[in-house]
């Protein structure tokens, strides 16, 4: 799409007018997709002992939280294979096979049946969607976000990419309300029984509507114009080594902070302030409701002052603000609903000023022939690696009574990302190579 046919101008002077429509359905898949995720993290404590052994909590909750890990680890082969895809095939056509396989993925845990009834194959069955809902988040944000950096005008890409967490800040804060509200009109027994599986259900039902919703959308013709240079490539995953390693080494750099900041205070915190520090459920999912909302709202507005000041500057305070403070806010963690409210509401604020602006950057680091791929392997390698592991790591942490080691890892994955944010070109404004 070009700058002049994703605006209404005039010579007056008239505001630049978002095609909404468009933005929605390239970012609801997204959405989706880190609804599923979020409920499973977040539900994880009531169906661990339904679909694992019931005879030892902990290791069922430790086994659950490895198939959350086993997963993720899947997303680099679904980044690489759909990312491209989508470099040969088109971003809408990739699309559309992402947030079928999510939906799906979704639906098949929603009417698993449990340890009890059906022994090791609830397991099984649980690892097998994980790993397609694993593959397809993989393609997803690669594709999308290579969509929404198409799509912009180079002036408004900012902006434009600000959709992509709105988007996800509002399914999640669907998954945190539903949360909320299932907490609050069952009991413990109905929650591990059958309440889990609403929330999946759910979520396969928003898939199936997201893809009738997508239906809509064009090709990019940064694709069409680029596809050709696409098909030439041998070895393309090579390619973005040997001829873009420092697009590649910045990337991961700071992802490796994006993905822990996204899984500490979205999923990780939910179970930790429950089981470790003693926190009501209800005012956990509560605080989490009102600071996620927080995080949608700001999404606009700092996507469009990177616009205007630089994407640069806004990761530099992202990054060194949390280094700074995670691990005073982690003092917080607790009983009292006050509390959770400040370290989700600081923390998901700062977030912004990366979350609101990612598929940007992504998407100025690599050409276009290869922008699907090197965003989807390498980005999702490095979420793979820690921002799968985090529920995983803070619970083991926590039963070896060294909880707080948790937030200084955070803390020194800022300290990298800041490092990195240092090397990155100032981008606003300029064209997509």
């Amino acid at each position: 799409m070009t700058e002049q046919s994703a605006k209404t101008t005039t010579t007056g002077g008239r505001k630049h007018r978002l095609p909404v429509r468009m933005l929605v359905a390239a970012s609801i898949g997204n959405a989706i997709e880190w609804y599923d995720w979020t409920i499973y993290a977040t539900f994880s404590i009531y169906f661990a002992t339904q679909i694992f052994p019931a005879g030892n909590e902990a290791l069922a909750l430790l086994s659950t939280f490895a198939t959350y890990a086993l997963a993720f680890f899947f997303r680099p082969l679904g980044g690489f294979l759909l990312g491209r895809f989508a470099d040969l095939h088109g971003r809408r056509t990739a699309m559309f096979l992402t947030i079928m396989l999510m939906a799906g993925g979704s639906l098949v845990i929603a009417i698993l049946p449990t340890f009890e009834m059906v022994g090791w194959l609830a397991p099984i069955l649980l690892v097998l969607a994980r790993i397609a809902q694993g593959m397809s988040l993989g393609g997803e944000v690669s594709n999308a976000s290579a969509y929404l950096g198409e799509v912009a005008p180079p002036s408004r890409r900012g902006r434009y990419s600000s959709f992509f967490y709105i988007s996800t800040g509002t399914a999640v804060l669907l998954a945190s309300l539903l949360g909320a509200l299932l907490t609050g009109v069952l009991d413990q027994g109905q929650l591990a029984s059958w309440g889990w599986r609403i929330p999946f259900l759910v979520g396969g039902l928003i898939g199936f509507f997201g893809l009738w919703l997508r239906r809509t959308i064009p090709e990019t013709e940064q694709f069409e114009e680029n596809k050709k240079k696409a098909q030439e490539l041998k070895n393309p995953l090579l390619t973005t080594l040997r001829e873009h390693p420092k697009a590649v080494a910045q990337l991961v750099g700071f992802t490796l902070l994006s993905t822990l900041c996204y899984y500490t205070f979205f999923s990780a915190l939910t179970p930790f302030a429950v089981k470790s520090r003693g926190a009501d459920a209800g005012n956990v999912f509560l605080a989490l409701s009102i600071a996620t909302a927080l995080f949608v709202l700001l999404q606009y507005p700092m996507g469009a002052l990177s616009d205007r000041i630089g994407r640069k500057p806004q990761l530099l305070v992202w990054s060194a603000a949390t280094a700074v403070l995670i691990v005073p806010l982690s003092s917080l963690i607790g009983p009292g609903f006050g509390n959770l409210l400040v370290v989700f509401g600081v923390g998901l604020a700062l977030y912004t000023a990366m979350t609101s602006i990612a598929p940007a950057i992504m998407s100025e680091l690599f050409p276009t022939e290869v922008r699907g791929l090197g965003i989807g392997a390498w980005y999702n390698l490095t979420v793979a690696v820690f921002g799968g592991t985090a529920p995983l790591v803070i619970q083991a942490l926590s039963e070896a009574g060294a909880s707080q080691a948790f937030f200084w890892y955070v803390a020194g994955g800022a300290v990298i990302a800041f490092l990195t944010i240092l090397t990155l070109p100032e981008t606003k404004g300029t064209v997509l190579r």
